[in-house]
């Protein structure tokens, strides 16, 4: 992995890290398998189940919709508000569990850029590929939901309470920090101490990451297996986690409340 200090422009030589003193490669890959169990594997199963479900209904595909943002106590305001608190929190739980394992081998959160460390550039970097990213990740929505292979998604059904905005912005960064944590940064390190090949994994981190957005159709599917490709080498190139999680929450930040405000108000967004 690159040094934050390293030229940009240049590309990160391949160096796979060593694993885990007193680790065996058996206790390794049984600790990804319990990692991703418990967060977005699972998460990954539970998308397949879900849009099995789509398929099998008698509307068509793009006459469904997906709600990622909803009510947990319709007309109860403060009882709705500490659910969406505890699903954030807990929803984090993971990526401290990943924190602990990487502790136990000398590692650190650090050790996947997961850090303050380098705050100016990885803001930059991250508002640059959120623009980027985002805007293409629109197009492509619009595009697979008008060839029917997409849900038409409702990001955000939240009632219009004071906490909706600082609600909806507190779930976009937790699914970044909970994705580039998990799916990208800690898998592919850890992929890279079983000797896994870059391409390797690389499809791997990918397909995992498309999987969990099954839900919302083959459209969702495709578009963040190929944001997984680029992310996967961006964070390969960097060495650091912290751009992509800043991009994630930039464009998850975009897609809630742009939503909230421009859903039903204008014609080409799906509705």
């Amino acid at each position: 992995m690159t040094s934050p200090a390293e030229d940009s422009t240049t590309p990160a030589e391949p160096s796979a890290p060593s694993a885990p003193v007193g680790v065996s490669r058996r206790m390794l890959t049984r600790e990804i398998w319990l990692v991703l169990a418990l967060s977005l594997g699972a998460s990954g199963v539970a998308a397949v189940i879900s849009f099995a479900g789509v398929l099998t209904s008698s509307k068509p595909i793009s006459g469904q919709t997906a709600v990622i943002v909803g009510s947990r106590a319709p007309g109860r305001p403060w009882l709705d508000l500490s659910w969406q608190v505890f699903a954030i929190v807990t929803a984090l739980v993971p990526v401290a569990l990943v924190g602990h394992f990487l502790a136990r081998g000398g590692e650190t959160l650090r050790t996947i850029g997961f850090d303050l460390r380098d705050r100016l550039r990885d803001l930059g970097r991250g508002t640059a590929i959120a623009a980027i990213i985002g805007g293409a990740g629109l197009v492509f929505y619009i595009g697979a939901h008008a060839t029917g292979a997409n849900l038409t998604v409702d990001p955000s059904q939240l009632p219009d309470y004071w906490w909706r905005i600082p609600i909806l912005v507190a779930v976009s960064a937790q699914n970044a920090v909970l994705e580039e944590v998990i799916v990208l940064g800690y898998l592919n390190h850890r992929l890279d101490q079983l000797g896994w090949s870059v391409r390797r994994a690389t499809a791997t981190s990918a397909l995992i990451r498309g999987s969990y957005h099954l839900y919302q159709g083959l459209g969702g599917f495709a578009g963040n297996v190929i944001m997984g490709v680029i992310f996967t080498w961006l964070y390969r190139r960097w060495g650091r986690v912290m751009p992509l999680v800043v991009a994630h929450t930039l464009i998850d930040t975009g897609a809630l409340i742009g939503a909230t405000y421009l859903l039903g108000k204008v014609s080409w967004l799906p509705s």
